[in-house]
This record gives C-alpha cells, structure tokens and sequence, in this order.
C-alpha cells in the first residue's frame, strides 16, 4: 500500500503566504496540499484555495481537511469538484463532514433543526449521483432536481472520502464513502474506527480500498503551544493530549508508526500553532518524504 503524506494549512496561513507555500510544495515533491474549512479565519475558502494552487501547478495534489457537505447543494458542489477535476485530472482530493469543528461556524450551513445527518446522508447520495450520471432526477426529503446534468463530467471517477468518529459517521463511511480522513484519535482508536468502517462497508455491500485510510496530525517544533494543548482538551478531554499531537518530529515519527500499524496509509500533517513556514516545509520534506512508497 502506498504511504503518502501530505501538507495541511491552518488557520494561520494567511493568502499572502499561500503561492509560496504551493511554489514549495511543488518544487519538493510533497506529494498534496489540504485546506481547512475555516470560515472567520484568514485562511482561504478550501474550493477557492483548491483551484488555486490546482492552477499553480501541474503534479501536487490538493485536497479538503475537512470541507462541510450539509448546508451546501450537493448539485453545486458536484459542479465545482467535476470543473477542477476536468482542469486537474486525479490531484482533487475531497474530503467531507457533518459540521464545523467550531461552534460558532455552525451557524453558517444551515440545515433544518436535528436533521443534519440525515440531510448529510442525502447530500451525499445526491452528490454521487450528480458525478456519476449524464441526466440526473432525485426526489428527496431536503433536495429535488429535474434532468441535473453536470459537465464535464471527470474522465477518472472522483474519491469522495469522509471524515468523523463518532459510531454514526463510521457507519456512514462505511455506506456512502471511499476512503476516510480522521483526526484527534490514538492509533488504538484508529484500528478499532478502521475495523468498524470496514464492517460497515461490508455489510452495505461494498470495498473501500485497503489504503484509502487516513489521519490528519499535528507537530511542534520542540513543544506544544499551550494555546494548542487546551484546544485538543476541549476536543477530547478523555485523553492526554501529548497523545494526540507530536511535541517535535522523533515523536511524530513514533506516532506514525503506531497509525501504520493500525493500517492508515496517508498523512495529513500541519504545524502545531504558528512556526517559520519555510523551516516547517524543509523538515518536513527531510523527514517525511523518505518515508513515502
């Protein structure tokens, strides 16, 4: 299976800094860049941030980590995805999920009260449908579209990968997506959601491919922030969070270990609170790429 590892941007890249991080990647051999759904922050849009740096250059890959589905048409979503994938084919890597991981962006992706899983649930059913046919008609509870055609549909099918932990997103992993991009998990917790997506999956009748598993990872340059520590507290105050992410790179590389042995294959790492973004991408490039196969 092949381990990959990517970049992720936070909520501290700024636009000013972004061609130059996209120039670096491109020019190191990193092999993707992931953008964050992050609305009253100064990083950019992901969809926007997508086609740029799919403009910029011509072999990195780009993904979302994560974008939000439900509060979006799903119509309008297959549009955009299809439009990159045609100008960019096989480095579009969307990943979805049920809300913002921050309270006060809820607001934004509206959705009736209570039924935002099922209203994500019928998004994606909606949006496959969308990318996968010529001439589309759904009657659903929340979305109804006549004859929905998206062009150009891609030549090579798009991955729809999802992320989440709770009990509910594995099992809708499982149902409806190709691969799954975690976070904020141990790689005991890690094992266990792979083997319950995988069961899920089975049991709707379907493969996900054994190496379409991932986990989004955090490092620090010697220490975690304290700023840092207390946000993953209120993520998950069940665990220490030096468990959760890496105070400097040996121990980054021992966590990863331990997610390869759980059987997660791709990496999603970002920098643990601000840093020097270039000395960020040069280590990162040092440690990390010599481990790709």
């Amino acid at each position: 299976m092949k381990v990959r590892f990517g970049v992720g941007l936070g909520a501290e890249t700024s636009p000013d800094e972004l061609g130059g991080i996209i120039d670096h990647l491109e020019n190191s051999g990193i092999d993707s860049l992931w953008f964050s759904e992050l609305v009253y922050t100064p990083a950019v849009d992901p969809f926007v941030g997508m086609a740029y740096a799919l403009a910029r250059t011509r072999r990195l890959k780009v993904g979302t980590s994560v974008a939000i589905l439900p509060g979006r048409h799903p119509v309008l979503v297959a549009k955009q995805l299809a439009s990159l994938a045609s100008l960019a084919p096989k480095r579009v890597l969307p990943v979805f999920g049920l809300h913002s991981a921050l309270p006060a962006e809820r607001d934004v992706f509206v959705v009736p009260d209570g039924r935002r899983a099922a209203v994500f649930d019928e998004s994606l059913h909606l949006l496959r449908s969308a990318l996968g046919g010529a001439d589309v008609s759904f009657e659903g509870e929340y979305f109804s579209v006549r004859s929905a055609q998206v062009q150009p549909l891609p030549a090579n099918p798009i991955d729809i990968w999802l992320g989440g932990s709770a009990p509910a997103a594995l099992t809708r992993i499982g149902k409806y997506g190709d691969g799954w991009l975690g976070s904020f998990l141990t790689p005991d917790e890690a094992a266990a959601a792979r083997r319950r997506i995988e069961a899920e999956a089975f049991a709707a009748g379907r493969i996900i491919e054994p190496d379409h598993y991932g986990i989004s990872l955090a490092v620090g340059d010697g220490a975690v922030p304290a700023e840092v520590l207390a946000a993953v507290r209120r993520r998950r105050p069940d665990v220490d969070p030096e468990q959760l992410v890496a105070a400097d790179w040996p121990e980054l590389h021992r966590q990863i270990d331990g997610y390869l042995a759980a059987g997660l294959t791709k990496f999603v790492i970002r920098a643990a609170g601000r840093t020097d973004r270039g000395a960020f991408l040069d280590r990162f490039t040092a440690e990390l790429l010599p481990r790709q196969t």
